[in-house]
């Protein structure tokens, strides 16, 4: 008789903290600040946003999944929310008017419920799905996670480059040889995450051990399949996953991240922070509350 692995279960509640880097790459650029990587601009330290990271994992979910029933993505490059949403309308036989509001109420939970079904992001992550003639309701999603920042300060260089051919004919004709452009980049960084699962939450969108199994190996490889020469190198370098033994939990969560810790191998180092051997992640098992269980699926 086989169990299922704790951290797979998606009747439990689950914590967990994550370490990634950064090497000559721009992690996540800001659109405000002309796409300069994101910092605190109190400490300087490196911010990626949790829109980013989700993103990623939305991209590497189809590279195993794709043609599965169930893991259709729903925030998908060049496809319309609403088109989505009809996809739902058409699949049931439900007609929709969003002035008619009566029948709007009764088919969004029959249209939620499908959403939820064939889309593996608004199963995991949830959406507002209320827009267009043909509404889906909303879901909360049993999993969130944080912005992460660096542990410490990164350094934001700006790099200007040139191109040996020009965008438009008419500038050759003029005699120009060159085009400027510019990349942004930090030299390096080692950035910490945190993540929530929700089994109550999980329960309403239907969550499966399908599911939990398919979101850690999209952690654990979303980096390796989303390479470009802005984002330099990144890698995930820890995934230390707290599972509790019920729904609900046995212990604050700040509690269990507490016990993860990355620090410099040399507390005194004066250099500049340039490699993730610089650091050293250690995880502390001993005295687990009660009902805890600690799975590292990327030791760092």
């Amino acid at each position: 008789m086989t169990t299922t692995p704790a951290h797979l279960d998606p009747e439990r509640k689950h914590d967990f903290v994550f370490f990634f880097d950064v090497r000559d790459g721009n992690p996540n650029g800001d659109p405000d600040a002309a796409g300069a990587p994101r910092t605190d601009p109190d400490t300087g330290q490196g911010l990626v946003t949790d829109v980013a990271l989700k993103r990623k994992i939305r991209n590497t979910i189809p590279l195993f999944k794709q043609g599965q029933p169930g893991f259709d993505i729903y925030v998908e490059a060049g496809v319309s929310l609403n088109s989505q949403h009809e996809r739902a309308y058409t699949e049931l036989g439900l007609k929709g008017d969003k002035n008619d509001k009566k029948q709007t109420a009764g088919n969004q939970p029959r249209a939620r419920d499908w959403m939820c079904q064939t889309f593996f992001d608004v199963r995991m992550f949830g959406a507002v799905m209320s827009t267009g003639d043909k509404p889906a309701g909303r879901v909360q999603g049993p999993l969130q996670l944080t912005f992460s920042r660096s542990l410490h300060p990164v350094l934001q260089q700006e790099h200007g480059i040139t191109r040996i051919t020009q965008t438009r004919t008419a500038d050759i004709d003029k005699g120009e040889s060159t085009e400027m452009g510019n990349k942004h980049t930090v030299p390096y960084g080692l950035y910490q995450g945190f993540g929530h699962f929700s089994a109550p939450l999980a329960q309403r969108t239907g969550v499966t051990a399908d599911d939990m199994e398919s979101f850690w190996r999209a952690m654990t490889m979303m980096f390796e399949h989303d390479r470009a020469s802005s984002r330099g190198e990144m890698a995930m370098r820890g995934l230390y996953v707290f599972t509790h033994d019920d729904a609900f939990g046995r212990a604050p969560a700040h509690t269990l991240f507490d016990r993860v810790h990355a620090d410099l191998v040399d507390e005194h180092q004066q250099r500049p922070v340039r490699s993730f051997s610089d650091y050293k992640i250690t995880a502390d098992e001993d005295g687990l509350p009660e009902g805890i269980t600690l799975t590292p699926l990327v030791a760092g």
